[in-house]
Order: C-alpha cells, then sequence, then structure tokens
C-alpha cells in the first residue's frame, strides 16, 4: 500500500491491519502506527518518483495494492505532479501487475467549470481542468482504464472520494482555518451550495469493500470499477463549515466573496504562486469546489461494492 505516511494512506493502513490484513505500506516516510496492529504492518521505503520497485525489493505474494501516494498540493509544477501521479502510479502498477489494483483517485477529475450535480461516474474524466492535481490524477485514471484491458494484468478499482475530512487531516482543515480572518470565513459565493463530503472512515470502508467485490463484469469488459465515495447525503456547505470551525473552538460567520471579484484574486494569486513556489491562498481550483454544487451518484458505491455510507459527522472534530 503506497502513501502509508499520509492523511489517508495512514488511515487506510491502520483499518487493513485492524480487519486481520496483512499490510506492507511503502511510503517516504514511517507511518505512525499505533501498537496494537504494529504486527501486521511491514514498512518499507520507496519513493514513487524512482520508478518501479527492482524485482528483488518486491514483497512476495501481494494479492492487491492500494495506490494512495500522490502529490496533492494546489498548484506548483504540472511536471512535478504528473512525476509523482501519473508515472508513479504506473511505476506501482508495472511493480505488481498482476496484483487487484485499488486506486485512490479524486472527485477532483469532474469537470471543474461546471457544477456537479449527482454526477455518475462516467461523466469523468473531463477536460479543461484548472490545476496540475486534476489535470493528473484523471491522466492516471485514463492510464489505468488502458492498461485494465490487458489480459495479462490484474483488474482495476478506481475510487473518487470528495472532499476527505476526519481525524489526522493535513489538508482541508488547515487550509480552512488558514483561510479564517478573526470571527469571518470569506469563502467565493457565500458557501451557497450543496455538497457531498467524505469522513475518512466513509473511504476506509470503500477501500476495504474494493478487496473484496467481484470483478467479473469489468474484467470481462477490460474496464477498471469506478466508484463515488463521499458520506450518505450532501450537506449546505456554509453550515457545515460554520459547524466544523465551531466544534474546533474557533466560531466563525462564513461571509461571501463575490465571484466575479474571487476570479481576479485568483488569477493574481495563481501568477505570484509561480514565481514564489508557494500554494495561492486562492485559486481558480478552489473556487471551483467551493462555489458549486459539487454532489454525487453513489449507486455504485452501495450496489456494487456494498457500501451503506454513514451521514456527514463532525463528531470529535475538536480533536482532529
Amino acid at each position: 500500500m503506497t502513501g502509508s505516511s499520509g492523511f489517508v494512506g495512514g488511515a487506510v493502513v491502520r483499518d487493513l491491519a485492524a480487519h486481520g490484513h496483512e499490510v506492507v505500506a511503502f511510503s517516504r516516510r514511517v507511518p505512525r502506527l499505533p501498537g496494537e496492529i504494529l504486527h501486521r504492518v511491514a514498512h518499507q521505503f520507496w519513493d514513487l518518483r524512482d520508478g518501479p520497485l527492482a524485482k528483488e525489493d518486491r514483497p512476495e505474494h501481494v494479492d492487491a495494492v492500494v495506490h494512495c501516494g500522490a502529490s496533492v498540493g494546489d498548484g506548483g509544477s504540472h511536471a512535478r505532479a504528473w512525476v509523482v501521479n501519473v508515472e508513479g502510479t504506473r511505476a506501482v502498477r508495472e511493480t505488481f501487475p498482476d496484483a487487484r489494483f485499488v486506486h485512490v483517485s479524486s472527485g477532483s477529475v469532474y469537470d471543474p467549470r461546471k457544477p456537479s450535480v449527482a454526477a455518475t461516474e462516467a461523466e469523468a474524466p473531463a477536460r479543461g481542468y484548472v490545476n496540475a492535481y486534476g489535470s493528473t490524477k484523471a491522466a492516471a485514471e485514463r492510464y489505468l482504464a488502458s492498461d485494465a484491458a490487458r489480459e495479462d494484468r490484474g483488474p482495476v478499482v478506481v475510487l473518487r472520494p470528495h472532499a476527505v475530512y476526519g481525524p489526522g487531516d493535513t489538508t482541508l482543515l488547515p487550509r480552512l482555518e488558514s483561510a479564517a480572518i478573526g470571527a469571518w470565513l470569506p469563502i467565493p459565493g457565500g458557501g451557497k451550495v450543496r455538497q457531498h463530503l467524505t469522513h475518512v472512515e466513509t473511504l476506509t470502508r470503500a477501500v476495504r469493500a474494493s478487496l473484496d467485490a467481484d470483478l467479473q463484469p469489468e474484467i470481462t469488459a477490460g474496464r477498471p470499477l469506478v466508484a463515488n465515495v463521499a458520506d450518505a447525503r450532501p450537506v449546505d456547505l456554509d453550515q457545515t463549515l460554520e459547524l466544523l470551525m465551531f466544534a474546533r473552538f474557533r466560531p466563525v460567520q462564513v461571509v461571501g466573496i463575490p465571484i466575479r471579484l474571487a476570479n481576479v484574486l485568483a488569477w493574481a494569486g495563481e501568477r505570484v504562486a509561480r514565481w514564489t513556489g508557494r500554494e495561492p491562498r486562492l485559486s481558480r481550483y478552489t473556487i471551483s469546489h467551493l462555489a458549486m454544487e459539487r454532489t454525487y451518484d453513489l449507486t455504485v458505491l452501495r450496489e456494487r461494492l456494498g457500501v451503506d455510507p454513514a451521514p456527514t459527522s463532525l463528531h470529535g472534530a475538536m480533536s482532529w
């Protein structure tokens, strides 16, 4: 399993080990694991930018691979993101060509220029991505779709979570808290949209289900099984963000930034970011995920993977 030292990867490692799986955790850093599951997890250093593992370094008898490793920043070099998100995916697939391949993709592969309204899996990958993350995650999916058609390869499952949150969050929550200005939380459009969020436990359940799912229809057709992953129902974004910040002992009120002004600020911020090498505080990508509806059809998750997701929950948010 790749990306094991990250937020999502670490959660998947802990979940799989807790449910009796023997896990080889690959990452550039040693993951933090509770003592009760250490005997089920072996760690091996692997930087995906180095390409496939040498044959002598590959563990034996790998039944399935869960690929969580990715470059997730907003902005930055397209070439750098391509090396990790596309060539890194290729490296993992080439290292374990016969194994079932569970690829953790993203809701960012849907069209960022228009709302996603109960979007089905067939609506992505799309075109016109506004940052390297979306375009390279889509390219990785296209690669896996073509590779799944080969008879000598293991079956592929692609999971598309949107806005993953929960204990250990290193991406969504820090960005949200850094955006707050005193008692105000400026959001493009004011957050008056419906959104699907994905608790990390919903995602780990989907990963676990993917390891046992019947993929014979996809194997016969030579294509991956693709599933949107999210909590049971969409939420009102502005209300949920205010509740989350309140649970973190930082009460704020969501205030709207006019979309036209937000786009101007994003345009300027992205250009400054190119010079500084830092992520922009506001980007077209951010606007596309905050100012538009992002809801997804969960039929495949429920009917093919057998996962009945729980509603969005902020329980325990004070300690995330």
